[in-house]
């Protein structure tokens, strides 16, 4: 099992953020992770023998909270934890102190990733995040002072602002700070939003996204996802093939008994009523489909005897015209930016 916790706070006006800033706001601090013990009291009890392998501290900002609000987070969960548990910690440069960083590894957060998106000011501008790269090489810095090892940075591409030679001068930045992770995601856009407006998709964001993936091949950064490179994240991995997960907070998904359940979105509300999920049923066949995209989005791959015989013949298509590569029992991709397009065409009639 997996687990999720989803911090909804952010240090900073952003689009990445469902809520904006809410610094200084301590009485919704206090309230939202009494609610989040709530929760995920509510969900634990639900299982027995539950053994976790890995924990992901996400969403908005975690930094963007006082690390003693985690205290009673991880009193809830750590009995659960398996011995060689893998917690990750997201935070932005310019919140995660060395006070903030040497408390969480303290409580037992043992990977950090710092949500750096640029080391150029005006990509950061445009991206609305009011940090600079000094913060992320200041970051970094403290973060191995604390006794982090295993540490990512996130890295957005296809702006506007992306060329070939500022996208090398980006890796040549990570490279720079000797780390062990890189993720590294296309800019995204919800339809008939400001943001699409004002942000715009680059035109050749296919051939600057090979770039990319070419550029940290050769930085040292192994590819093992459509968007993760480096020492492969056991949480990340865990997702990818399949396995069940607690999702607590607000606005968090978990997956189990094969089912999607979905907190309250509304922060408020949420705080209101934590334990309120809505929940979708997911079929074999549902649950087969999600395997199929998944495995070829990663190097978890898709097992032959997932696939029906119709499928099976469309991959073996793929396999002899070297879309595919077939090894001990399974389909993997040669190429993770054609994952979805090869998905689709293996699984539509």
């Amino acid at each position: 099992m997996l687990l999720y916790i989803h911090i909804p706070f952010c240090d900073t006006k952003c689009p990445y953020c469902a809520f904006g800033s809410v610094t200084g706001q301590h009485k919704l601090h206090d309230d939202y992770f009494n609610a989040l013990a709530c929760d995920l009291n509510s969900q634990i009890l639900k299982f027995k023998n539950l053994k976790i392998k890995s924990v992901f501290i996400g969403g908005g900002t975690p930094s963007a909270v006082n690390a003693k609000h985690y205290d009673e987070i991880f009193k809830i969960f750590k009995p659960f934890l398996n011995k060689n548990a893998e917690i990750t910690c997201e935070a932005n440069p310019n919140s995660a102190d060395l006070k903030w960083l040497s408390k969480m590894r303290n409580l037992g957060v043992n990977r950090i990733s710092f949500g750096t998106q640029s080391f150029f000011k005006d990509k950061l501008k445009l991206l609305g995040r009011t940090h600079l790269a000094s913060d992320t090489f200041m970051a970094v810095k403290n973060a191995k002072k604390a006794g982090f090892k295993n540490i990512n940075v996130d890295l957005i591409y296809s702006t506007k602002l992306d060329t070939k030679k500022r996208l090398r001068e980006e890796i040549a930045q990570i490279s720079k700070l000797k780390i062990n992770h890189c993720s590294a995601y296309a800019l995204t856009l919800e339809q008939d939003t400001p943001f699409e407006k004002k942000y715009e998709y680059k035109k050749d964001s296919a051939i600057l996204a090979k770039f990319l993936i070419n550029e940290l091949k050769n930085a040292g950064f192994k590819q093992y996802e459509i968007s993760n490179f480096g020492k492969p994240c056991k949480h990340n991995m865990g997702y990818w093939k399949g396995d069940e997960y607690i999702g607590a907070g607000a606005y968090s998904v978990g997956f189990y008994n094969s089912q999607r359940l979905y907190s309250i979105k509304n922060l408020k509300e949420y705080i209101k009523n934590p334990c309120k999920k809505e929940i979708e049923a997911l079929s074999k066949d549902d649950l087969r489909l999600e395997h199929i995209f998944l495995g070829l989005r990663s190097t978890i791959g898709v097992t032959k005897t997932t696939l029906n015989n119709d499928e099976k013949a469309k991959a073996e298509i793929l396999v002899k015209s070297k879309k595919l590569d077939y090894k001990n029992g399974k389909f993997y991709t040669r190429n993770f930016l054609l994952a979805d397009e090869l998905a689709l065409f293996i699984t539509q009639n």
